[in-house]
């Protein structure tokens, strides 16, 4: 029993067994690349910008490999990045940081995420032909569809996740039969899948 007891001591000692674990990433604000990106605005003549710029590691991240908040100006990576190599890690940032430089040159105007104003944020952050998607070893994310519904005039199926508010009729059936009102033949039936 002895012999057991000072066995188990060993073996968990001090906390020495790391083997097996993974190493933890940085998590939080990083301070090398938040300050890249601010001398980045600042080289392209965004002082505003540049000031109020953050990068942070997400945790939370899965089979997203970036994110760009705006007007918070802050850019989130997923820690996997690290895992895959320097340069998908450098070119997602710039990526990002794409999103910020577009929507702070557009000002109050609305501008789509992948828009033009981006693609010349991405030449002048030098990744031109940029795509809006990635095709990282991110783990995808599927959500099961809980509710089906289906117009009882063309027979049109569709799923949902969340379940719809309201009533709703088929938009195709409504134009061709009454011209585009919203008509109680073409309402949706509605019918949960288990």
């Amino acid at each position: 029993m002895e012999e057991a007891t000072l066995q188990l001591q060993l073996s968990f000692k001090g906390g020495e067994r790391q083997e097996g674990r993974k190493q933890l990433r940085p998590l939080g604000k990083d301070l090398e690349l938040t300050n890249r990106a601010g001398r980045i605005c600042l080289e392209l003549g965004l002082n505003s910008l540049a000031h109020k710029v953050a990068v942070r590691w997400n945790a939370r991240m899965r089979s997203t490999a970036g994110r760009a908040t705006w007007p918070d100006a802050v850019v989130e990576l997923n820690p996997a990045l690290q895992a895959i190599s320097q340069d998908e890690t450098e070119r997602t940032f710039l990526h990002e940081l794409a999103h910020l430089v577009a929507y702070e040159r557009a000002g109050r105007r609305r501008i789509k995420p992948h828009g033009p104003e981006w693609r010349r944020a991405c030449c002048d952050l030098g990744i031109p032909g940029e795509k809006a998607g990635h095709n990282l070893p991110l783990p995808t994310r599927t959500i099961r569809r809980k509710w089906r519904y289906f117009c009882p005039g063309c027979w049109a199926v569709f799923d949902r996740v969340r379940r719809m508010r309201g009533t709703s009729a088929c938009y195709t059936c409504c134009l061709k039969h009454n011209g585009g009102a919203y008509d109680e033949r073409f309402r949706f039936v509605e019918k949960r899948i288990s």
